[in-house]
């Protein structure tokens, strides 16, 4: 009887099957950097979603400050000053022109406190020149972090 040595073709049909560490290791980093990437676009997209919501709020409180100022052109100047809680609305008080435009602001201040963060409204009056209607600039500021927003219009109006 005579044996033979396997050769080297003989070892090499032999299958070999599985994974090896290295290759799990390394699904695994790649696996674990996809998810950090989706973590940070899950962060941005809160950070955006907040940003949003804070923009909605300041659009609509300063369409609520035009709304007012339309709805009593004599008040003038007088939105450009300090707020007071006259009772013009839930007090059944007749108030005047300027007293109504006192408890605007006093308003919009509150709603800008409760829905922005650091919010504050600001009204600017000037006079129309040259027979244009007189105008009011309207701001309403926030803060968010990092970085402080304001949303800024101007309106005109013509009183009656």
């Amino acid at each position: 009887m005579q044996f033979t040595k396997p050769t080297s073709t003989a070892r090499a049909k032999k299958t070999i099957s599985g994974f090896t560490l290295v290759e799990v290791l390394i699904a695994l980093v790649i696996l674990s950097i996809g998810m950090l990437g989706i973590a940070g676009l899950y962060v941005h997209s809160m950070k955006a979603g907040r940003t949003s919501v804070f923009r909605h709020h300041a659009v609509t409180l300063a369409g609520d400050v035009a709304d007012r100022i339309r709805a009593n052109p004599r008040a003038g100047a007088v939105y450009g000053l300090a707020g007071a809680n006259n009772n013009c609305v839930a007090g059944g008080v007749n108030c005047t022109a300027a007293q109504m435009a006192g408890n605007d602001i006093f308003l919009w201040d509150q709603q800008a406190t409760d829905t922005l963060p650091d919010g504050t409204v600001t009204v600017v009056f000037s006079i129309g020149i040259g027979g244009a209607p007189p105008t009011y600039e309207i701001t309403v500021a926030w803060t968010e972090p990092g970085e402080n927003m304001t949303y800024i219009i101007t309106i005109p109006v013509r009183g009656i």
